[in-house]
C-alpha cells in the first residue's frame, strides 16, 4: 500500500518519521509524496509548542473530507501528541485508526497490518527502552544525491524544564548502546552518507542517565562517541544537537576542538539571561557558569560559530529582566539564536505561573530579534571576501536561481550553480561577495574542491 507520512516539529520527529517509512517499506509498502496518492496517511506529531498541536488537529480534521471520498483509506498519529492526546483523539475523531506514541514507532508496520485486518483502532504508548527495533532504519538515496542523514543516540528528558512538556511525551532519558550508534553510523558511510548529524533531546548527557549536574570535567561519554564516529572513513561532518549547558563540560569542549571532522558550531540553548527566570525555568545553571562555558569553548575553538535558543515572556519575566537579556545578546554576540514567545504546555509547571501579557511579549521579542539582527550581521560581514568551503544540499528553496550549502560554522550559503560544478553532496569553494543576518551569498570557484 502506498503511505504518506507528514512531520510536524523538530529533527527528532524527522528521524522517527524516516524509521518509520524505512520500516513500512521493508514490510512491502510504499512511500509516496503525495497524500492524494496515498492509502495510508500518517501524521508525526509535536507538543512542544501549542501552535505545533493546532496544526495537526487542523490537518485531522482535513482529512475527513478525504475519508468519506474514500473511505478504505487508513489514518494515523505517532509522536509527541499520540502520546499525550492518543486515547482521547482516538475517542474523538472518528476518521483516526491507530495512535502510536513516542517510543513505538517500531510497531508501526504490525499495527497497520492490524488495522487493515481487524479494522479496529490501535493506540500503543507504552515505554520502551534507546535500543528499539528499528531505531537505526534508514531510506538512504545516494543516487538521488543524498549525503546527510540523522542518527537518534538517546531517547527522553530527564531535565523538566518548567515550560517543557517533552519529559512528559518522550519519557525519562535512556542512551543507545554506543556500539550499535557506530555501527550505523559506519554503515550509512558505506552507502554514501558523507555528514551525520546525531540528535537528542540532551546530547551531552549520552551515557549519564540520570546523573544530575554538575557533571565532573573528565567525565563524558558524549565526548567517547564523537571520538569513535570521528575514525570512520567515509564521514565527513559530524554534528549534534541539542545539548544542555550543565552537561557541557571541558572534556567536551576539548575533545570538539581536538577533532577536525567535528564541526565547530555549537547550540546551547540560553533560553534566558537573568538568574532568577533561570531558576524559575528549572535550567540548572546561571548566567556566571554559562559565560565560564562560554569562554572556555571560545578559548579552546577559536573559529567557533555559537548558537542558541531564547524564550520571550516567560512568566513572570520583567521589564528588568528582560533587559538582562538583552545584555547578554550584546555580551556574548551569539551568531545566531531562535527565538520564542512563550507558549503555556497544559501539564508543565510554568503553565500555573503569572503569565506575561501578550503585547508584552510581541514588544520584547522584536526588541530582541533587532538586536540579534545587528549582531549577526557584524558576525557574518567579515566574511566577505573569503573563500569558503560550502557542503553543497542542492537547489534553494526558496529561489530556484540559486543553489545553496552550508559551512562547517553552519552558515546558510547561496551560490550560482549547475549539477555539473556543484554537485549535490560535495565540498564547494565559494568566495564570498555579500553578507545578510541570517546568510552568505557568493560565487563558486574553479575548480572545485571535492574531497
Amino acid at each position: 500500500m502506498n503511505v504518506y507520512i507528514k512531520t510536524y516539529g523538530c529533527q527528532m520527529n524527522e528521524r522517527d518519521s524516516e524509521s518509520a517509512a524505512a520500516m513500512l517499506v521493508s514490510a512491502g509498502h510504499h512511500i509516496v509524496n503525495s497524500e492524494q496518492d496515498a492509502d495510508i496517511i500518517i501524521l508525526n506529531t509535536c507538543s512542544v509548542r501549542e501552535q505545533a498541536e493546532r496544526k495537526a488537529i487542523g490537518k485531522l480534521g482535513i482529512l475527513k473530507k478525504l475519508k468519506r471520498e474514500h473511505p478504505h483509506m487508513i489514518f494515523g498519529i505517532m509522536g509527541c501528541m499520540a502520546q499525550s492526546r492518543g486515547e482521547e483523539l482516538l475517542k474523538s475523531v472518528e476518521h483516526l485508526d491507530f495512535a502510536v506514541g513516542t517510543d513505538n514507532i517500531h510497531a508501526i508496520p504490525e499495527i497497520v497490518e492490524d488495522v487493515i485486518r481487524e479494522k479496529h483502532k490501535i493506540r500503543r504508548d507504552d515505554r520502551k527502552g534507546a535500543d528499539t527495533p528499528g531505531i537505526d532504519a534508514h531510506r538512504v538515496n545516494a543516487e538521488a544525491g543524498q549525503f546527510n542523514a540523522f542518527i537518534s543516540i538517546s531517547r527522553g528528558c530527564n531535565r523538566y524544564c518548567s515550560y517543557c512538556i517533552v519529559p512528559y511525551v518522550r519519557g525519562p532519558e535512556r542512551s543507545r548502546n554506543m556500539d550499535g550508534i557506530v555501527a550505523e553510523a559506519a554503515e550509512l558511510a558505506e552507502h554514501g552518507i558523507r555528514e551525520i548529524m546525531l540528535l537528542g533531546q540532551n546530547v551531552a548527557a549520552y551515557g549519564l542517565d540520570g546523573v544530575p549536574p554538575p557533571i565532573a570535567d573528565d567525565n563524558s561519554p558524549f565526548a567517547e562517541l564523537l571520538e569513535r564516529i570521528s575514525a570512520i572513513d567515509g564521514i565527513r561532518r559530524i554534528r549534534f544537537t541539542s545539548p544542555h549547558p550543565a552537561f557541557f563540560n571541558r572534556k567536551l569542549i576539548e575533545t570538539i576542538a581536538r577533532l577536525p571532522k567535528v564541526c565547530k558550531c555549537i547550540h546551547l540553548p540560553l533560553q534566558s539571561g537573568n538568574d532568577r527566570v533561570l531558576h524559575a525555568m528549572n535550567r540548572h545553571y546561571d548566567m556566571a557558569r554559562y559565560m565560564d562555558t562560554v569562554r572556555y569553548m571560545r578559548e579552546k575553538i577559536p573559529e567557533l560559530t555559537l548558537t542558541s535558543d531564547i524564550i520571550v515572556g516567560f512568566p513572570g519575566e520583567t521589564e528588568a529582566e528582560f533587559e538582562d537579556t538583552l545584555r547578554a545578546l550584546s555580551d556574548i554576540r551569539f551568531d545566531m539564536i531562535y527565538s520564542f514567545i512563550y507558549s503555556p504546555r497544559k501539564g508543565t509547571p510554568a503553565a500555573e505561573m503569572e503569565q506575561v501579557p501578550e503585547e508584552v511579549q510581541k514588544n520584547r521579542f522584536a526588541r530582541m530579534l533587532e538586536l540579534q539582527n545587528g549582531v549577526s550581521m557584524e558576525k557574518n560581514q567579515p566574511l566577505v571576501g573569503k573563500t569558503l568551503r560550502v557542503l553543497c544540499d542542492g537547489v534553494s528553496k526558496s529561489n530556484a536561481d540559486l543553489w545553496t550549502g552550508r559551512t562547517a560554522g553552519n552558515k546558510s550559503v547561496f551560490f550560482p550553480g549547475s549539477p555539473d560544478t556543484t554537485p549535490v553532496g560535495q565540498f564547494i569553494p565559494v568566495r564570498i561577495e555579500r553578507a545578510a543576518p541570517f546568510a552568505l551569498y557568493g560565487k563558486a570557484e574553479n575548480p572545485a574542491d571535492i574531497l
